[in-house]
């Protein structure tokens, strides 16, 4: 059964009787309905009623309607209103633009603005590369989507996928330091999309694509790589592959194997997928498999894209087919970046001694986490409410934070890897178990970690990505 999360959670204003047991009704109501209650406050007091704001965690909006429910049925309650605290805080948005100088008079303006601002100008003009110095370019970042692939919702356009677009961005400054905005395309044109990054970055220190399906997502990234001289970044697939490669470094610790012992199950091959698998293959395991809804990829499928034809050239070492099933037989790893619901625990019983599976897709797993540990020694999730949460908020600022500092003019495979080995490194010795592979998002050592290791690993200014 889903947990209640404080992405479901709502406030009830409710009256109800003044009685000694008013408190413990209400209270049980909403036990008995599923909720978890997270704060109860009485804002009004009368001789004949109190007035209570009662917050509780669903999982649901139709389980925030049960819960509602299941109090307008107490004697003597009556329900005012019901708030969805999500909604609060997406009210007018969740990013703003603040200067960084102060405008308080003529002689301020006149540095600001006109007429101090065209020696800027001017100066940019005779050389282009001021603008890293004397701009925003130096520390911003576009998060570019066409709404094509948002979350696990699919394809639901621009103005939908703006929420998330302003979450990222409001990520990037949390916890990096770094200034993102979104820029939301109403175009799924491979060509328009690529024209107008190409535009409108001047502006900017850096690219983060976003939610842009696949493979769509390939040829953009890779064309815009090519065409512009700062970094390019899908998130999707970089920012999933270093986070899934810093796990798996120390859930391999917890269980005393080496990656190049390993035979690693990775399915799902879109953007993810292909991204963790391009680089694991850095790392040299000793197998990789990758599974699609079609099976498992091989050299001798038809029909294939040139992304997944490359997944089939580079992967699978004997040639199998078969099912999802089948690969996982005597496999060390699983990585899942595909469905929910795809085994049971019987399939994990066949996998190689301890075996290591993350099960990543979000919200509901390949596999549910309490099945997966009847017999794999880690288990790791796209969940908050699980251990060992695989997100990419690890990774993506840091990451972005190195690459500006170092105004870096691509990203590099060996970028990604430090990065992926600075989150690793987080978690020390003393602390990785079976429980904890990788440190908290709210961790304040991992962006500055990833930062340095990103920026010393950024190729010269001069250089083009690999």
């Amino acid at each position: 059964m889903p947990v209640p999360g404080p992405g479901y959670s709502i406030t009830v204003r409710v009256e109800a009787p003044p009685s000694a047991s008013a408190a413990g009704d209400l209270a049980a109501a909403v036990g008995r309905a599923g909720g978890v209650i997270t704060a109860f406050d009485v804002v009004e007091s009368h001789t004949d009623r109190i007035v209570v704001d009662l917050t509780a965690n669903t999982y649901s909006d139709a389980h925030a309607r049960d819960i509602t429910t299941a109090l307008e049925e107490l004697p003597g309650v009556v329900v005012r209103k019901v708030s969805d605290r999500t909604f609060l805080i997406h009210l007018g948005g969740k990013i703003e633009v603040s200067p960084k100088v102060a405008l308080r008079n003529r002689d301020d303006l006149s540095r600001a603005y006109t007429p101090g601002v065209a020696r800027i100008c001017q100066a940019i003009a005779e050389n282009p590369y001021d603008a890293r110095r004397l701009t925003i370019k130096r520390n911003t970042v576009a998060v570019v989507t066409d709404g094509s692939a948002v979350l696990g919702l699919g394809n639901i356009g621009p103005a939908a996928a703006l929420p998330v677009m302003e979450g990222k961005a409001a990520l990037f400054k949390k916890f990096a330091g770094v200034d993102a905005w979104p820029v939301c395309l109403d175009t799924q044109d491979t060509e328009e999309i690529i024209r107008t990054v190409k535009l409108i970055a001047p502006v900017y220190g850096g690219i983060n694509l976003e939610d842009i399906a696949a493979p769509r997502c390939f040829e953009i990234e890779a064309r815009l790589r090519e065409a512009l001289d700062i970094p390019v970044f899908h998130d999707d697939q970089h920012g999933t592959a270093i986070v899934v490669v810093a796990a798996l470094r120390n859930a391999l610790r917890v269980v005393g194997k080496q990656l190049s012992d390993c035979k690693v199950v990775v399915c799902g091959a879109g953007a993810a997928g292909s991204a963790i698998i391009r680089l694991l293959l850095q790392k040299k395991p000793a197998d990789v498999l990758a599974v699609d809804v079609h099976g498992i990829v091989h050299p001798g499928r038809d029909g294939m894209d040139p992304n997944l034809a490359w997944v089939a050239a580079n992967t699978n070492n004997e040639g199998l087919t078969g099912r999802l099933t089948d690969a996982l037989v005597g496999a060390d790893v699983f990585i899942g970046v595909s469905a929910p619901n795809l085994f049971g625990a019987d399939a994990v019983a066949t996998m190689a001694p301890d075996p290591v599976v993350f099960a990543l897709a979000n919200p509901d797993p390949e596999i549910d986490p309490l099945e997966a540990q009847r017999h794999a020694a880690v288990v790791a999730t796209g969940r908050s409410d699980y251990p060992n949460q695989i997100n990419n908020v690890l990774a993506f600022p840091g990451v972005f934070r190195g690459l500006l500092d170092a105004q870096a003019r691509g990203i590099t495979d060996e970028m990604l890897l430090a990065a992926a080995d600075a989150i690793a490194d987080v978690v020390d010795g003393d602390r990785v178990n079976a429980s904890f592979i990788v440190p908290s998002v709210f961790d304040s050592a991992v962006a500055p970690a990833v930062a340095e290791a990103v920026s010393r690993a950024a190729a010269p200014v001069g250089a083009r990505p690999a």
